[in-house]
């Protein structure tokens, strides 16, 4: 299952309904869609950019925008890509005004080869394959990053992305395997240049 799939049966109404409801005046829809979807969100935003305070003013800064849709919502997409692409464009505004994006915070390993049994002895080499991996993830253009960190972290579909972004989902494929193939490269290369120093 899916961390999307998952958010949309916790509390067991589908969160388009809800955002019906908060658009009716239903003040208690609004606090089940807050309380699903406020990890998730705020992740987005600080895997990213790295920055704790600026991370929090884009999350408020997205359920603003949220109310201030509310009276106008109508179902067209799913409530996540609707709720994903104003934080989306919010970053985008981001990145326009002040260009380079920090690394990321922590990351979700898979697919990567990092997922190693942390026994003692292993510990100081996840340790350092986490920090290639954080270094690696700085260094991607926005658009993969953002693919990777939407399709690893948040389980989202290559679909769902397109959505989010508003670009062809071949386009959000090509990001997505582009992100995987230069982390896989530039995590190798960092791990070796490391045991070259030892």
């Amino acid at each position: 299952m899916t961390a999307t799939q998952s958010i949309s049966l916790v509390g067991g109404e589908d969160d388009e309904l809800l955002m019906q409801r908060y658009a009716s005046g239903d003040i208690q829809a609004f606090d089940t869609l807050y309380r699903r979807h406020k990890g998730g969100l705020y992740r987005y935003f600080l895997r990213q950019i790295g920055d704790s305070q600026l991370a929090e003013d884009l999350y408020q800064e997205t359920w603003g925008r949220v109310i201030k849709a509310a009276p106008a919502y109508e179902i067209s997409a799913k409530f996540t890509t609707w709720l994903y692409r104003i934080a989306h464009n919010l970053l985008i505004d981001h990145v326009r005004a002040v260009k380079p994006l920090n690394e990321a915070d922590t990351l979700d390993e898979e697919g990567l080869g990092l997922t190693d049994s942390l026994t003692p002895a292993r510990s100081h080499e996840h340790e350092l394959k986490i920090q290639a991996l954080k270094h690696c993830v700085g260094l991607l253009p926005q658009v993969q990053k953002e693919a990777f960190l939407l399709s690893s972290e948040m389980g989202f579909t290559a679909l769902m992305i397109s959505e989010i972004a508003s670009v062809s989902l071949e386009a959000t494929k090509s990001r997505i395997r582009y992100a995987y193939q230069s982390l896989k490269t530039c995590v190798t290369k960092r791990l070796g240049e490391d045991s070259d120093e030892r």
